[in-house]
């Protein structure tokens, strides 16, 4: 079965994992409950490759931030569309951000929706 995603990357300080992890829990469940059949979020271990150009080099990120890559699974594009329309109007996603000094900047996120290619 084909489903959608989107997908982002972005650079995080170190110092701020633990209170960015918290944060990211929290709306990964809000994102849930508006239709998202997944969300995941990994921490960038082994960041570079003869030969390519690297998360590292792509974000910007300093010696002192580590790179976070992650995507969240729909049914669809249009099941992506109307969660992510609620997550944006919820205002549960306002409080907590407001509430965390968790250095997300998205700015400096790269971020798309993907259809299925292979499977």
């Amino acid at each position: 079965m084909s489903h959608y995603i989107d997908g982002f990357v972005f650079p995080i300080a170190r110092s701020s994992l633990d209170t960015y992890k918290q944060l990211a829990e929290q709306i990964a469940e809000i994102w849930k409950e508006y239709g998202a059949l997944e969300y995941k979020e990994f921490m960038g271990d082994d960041m570079s490759l003869e030969g390519t150009r690297s998360f590292i080099d792509s974000t910007a990120a300093t010696d002192d931030e580590v790179v976070v890559m992650g995507w969240v699974t729909f049914e669809s594009r249009e099941a992506r569309d109307l969660a992510n329309e609620k997550v944006m109007n919820d205002p549960r996603v306002e409080a907590l951000m407001a509430s965390a000094d968790s250095g997300f900047d998205p700015s400096r996120m790269f971020y798309g929706g993907f259809t299925t290619f292979i499977q």
